[in-house]
């Protein structure tokens, strides 16, 4: 059953929710590393495996971010081409349970994972 002009609106404000939030996040990483990197700059520590350690994790952190910010991007623009609940490989309808779960999700279950398997 597709979904209402209310239930789209609902999911419009979840992703714009999350895109806040998201960004906000990757901002605090960015700043962290760029603050870590300047104290480098004045003192050389023995632990400088620690603040690369700490480095690679941020940067993991925030390309997961990143990706996560492309995909409620894509989500936000197929609210525009009315196409949002509707799968980008199979043209099935997602499942509600799986947008609830996943706002940003724009392909079925079954068809993410045959991407993922590289069968699509």
């Amino acid at each position: 059953m597709p979904l209402t002009n209310s239930e789209i609106e609902q999911f419009k404000k979840k992703l714009e929710e999350l895109k806040e939030q998201i960004t906000c996040q990757v901002r605090g990483v960015n700043e962290t590393v760029k603050v870590s990197e300047e104290g480098m700059g004045h003192a050389r520590h023995q632990d400088e495996g620690t603040e690369d350690s700490i480095r690679s994790v941020s940067f993991e952190v925030s390309d997961k971010d990143y990706q996560i910010l492309r995909q409620i991007e894509r989500a936000l623009e197929k609210i525009n081409e009315n196409t949002y609940g509707i799968c980008d490989l199979t043209e099935e309808e997602i499942p509600k349970p799986r947008l609830e779960a996943i706002p940003y999700a724009t392909m079925t279950v079954k068809a993410q994972d045959k991407l993922e398997k590289g069968l699509i």
